[in-house]
């Protein structure tokens, strides 16, 4: 009798628990790994009234339409753009390079810039910042990024850039943050249904 009831308190005793702890949500590595993120104070780019409501990101649901395979034209000497941002800084990237891909049949392009004073630990990092028909209406108003790398190009001279990974800039989140703003040439006439979807500030 004595070992029936210590399992029985042995059980409900976890159920509260698990119950207490947040559950993390998302239907990916990629939107876990968000989430997670999201709702860690010493990571998270939450306003401290943001991070208290925060439950999770809203993203679209996930579409392979959306993973494609780009050809990338590698520019050897591409020009240094001074990116104008959202304070008084300005950012200084270099065109890597352009990505060609199609989506539902229809043909695209997209340049991708690399940081010409990257940290160390980002010196294999490429910037895709992208504008789409879905701005300001279901995602947010200033475009997304997708994290792309240079060992991410295959020798045949092709890339996958999975737009299921898009997600927003930290400006979306709080105005404490200093963003890259997305230039023009690299607006989609298309709607993006894919990534991190629009965020509304409590």
């Amino acid at each position: 009798m004595k070992k029936i009831i210590l399992i029985v308190f042995t059980f409900m005793f976890l159920s509260c628990k698990s119950q207490g702890k947040r559950e993390v949500l998302g239907e990916s590595d990629f939107q876990i790994e968000m989430n997670t993120k999201f709702k860690d104070a010493s990571k998270s780019p939450l306003t401290k009234k943001g991070l208290k409501e925060f439950k999770g990101l809203n993203f679209f649901p996930i579409d392979d339409r959306y993973t494609v395979n780009a050809k990338v034209e590698l520019l050897s000497d591409g020009p240094v753009f001074d990116f104008p941002t959202t304070t008084d800084r300005v950012a200084m990237y270099r065109k890597y390079g352009v990505l060609s891909f199609s989506i539902d049949g229809k043909d695209f392009e997209l340049s991708i810039y690399q940081d010409i004073n990257p940290k160390p630990e980002y010196a294999n990092h490429l910037f895709l910042p992208f504008l789409d028909n879905t701005n300001g209406k279901t995602s947010y108003k200033g475009g997304r990024f997708i994290d792309v790398y240079t060992t991410d190009i295959q020798p045949n001279g092709t890339v996958t850039i999975d737009f299921n990974k898009a997600y927003n800039p930290y400006c979306a989140y709080s105005d404490r943050y200093s963003c890259p703003i997305t230039p023009r040439e690299n607006s989609l006439d298309t709607e993006i249904k894919a990534g991190v979807m629009a965020y509304k500030k409590p």
